[in-house]
């Protein structure tokens, strides 16, 4: 039985954390989980059966893994336990972290015999509760296959590269996800203004070439309603854009879309609200065009 330890418990760590509880239990253990706020892993332990630790005493696992908000955190972290973790234990960082970020981690770990992989997720809120993330991984396969039976918040794990190679394949996946929020918001805006109904029209796109994510499952349900519930926030997600762009200025490419549109992201993240959930990003466009997308 590996033993896991569970660092960062937001509105994805929660849920994820307590797939490892169930799965530990299922085989006589108890996952450790740790939150920068105590309150929050004590809530853990007493709904899903965990243990909450100190920090230090996540050193105990074989399988120590973060989900923090930033590369920036997770370096905070490291450098707390660095002191107190074995040789062996591997460190498996499902932070939208930055590729740079997992080189240089990776490095600091291996010197002390502790692999690394970067190991970040998709699927949302929705997808954490379920148990049906997908894992993008970077770094060592034989690594990554030891530990891969102990991921139980995933359904599918996909090794991607070498390190780094996870954090760049989020970076981009979430960047499409912005362009695709960003370029239906604005569609929508102009047949807003033209008298069109929006909820007609999103009908008309998801059913034909114009349609993706954000239009079949977020601007319908979130945007439309004007409920905006509080999942992944703005900020985040202009954090993940703007690392897709710096990605395309180190590796010399031309992305001249996802650079403007992570431009954009940072722009609605201040005047709306970094903590707002994602799709409020379009109160920026509906700003823009005079105009409420109902």
């Amino acid at each position: 039985m590996i033993r896991t330890a569970f660092l960062g418990l937001g509105a994805m760590g929660f849920p994820m954390a307590a797939h490892l509880a169930q799965q530990a239990q299922a085989q006589g253990g108890q996952a450790l989980v740790w939150n920068r706020t105590p309150g929050r892993a004590e809530a853990h332990a007493e709904q899903h059966g965990s243990l909450a630790v100190a920090l230090t005493d996540t050193a105990q696992a074989d399988l120590l893994l973060t989900c923090l908000p930033t590369s920036s955190e997770v370096d905070e972290v490291m450098q707390t336990l660095l002191p107190h973790l074995r040789p062996g234990t591997v460190w498996v960082d499902c932070t939208s972290g930055h590729p740079d970020a997992a080189r240089r981690q990776q490095e600091t770990l291996a010197a002390r015999g502790i692999p690394f992989l970067d190991a970040p997720v998709s699927g949302g809120t929705v997808g954490a509760q379920a148990g049906t993330l997908t894992v993008m991984v970077g770094g060592d396969a034989a690594t990554l296959a030891q530990v891969q039976p102990a991921l139980a918040f995933a359904r599918k794990v996909v090794h991607v590269g070498g390190t780094g190679a996870g954090f760049a394949v989020k970076a981009v996946n979430n960047a499409l996800l912005a362009v695709n929020l960003w370029a239906a918001g604005e569609g929508l805006a102009v047949l807003g203004r033209a008298g069109v109904q929006l909820g007609a029209a999103l009908d008309v796109i998801n059913a034909s070439s114009g349609r993706s994510n954000a239009t079949e499952n977020l601007i319908g349900q979130r945007v439309l309603t004007r409920e905006f519930p509080a999942t992944f926030a703005l900020g985040l997600l202009a954090k993940d854009a703007g690392i897709a762009s710096e990605l395309t200025q180190a590796v010399g490419g031309s992305a001249p879309v996802l650079a403007q549109v992570a431009a954009l992201l940072r722009g609605a993240a201040r005047t709306v609200g970094a903590d707002a959930d994602h799709t409020a990003a379009l109160k920026a466009i509906e700003a823009m065009n005079d105009l409420e997308l109902r």
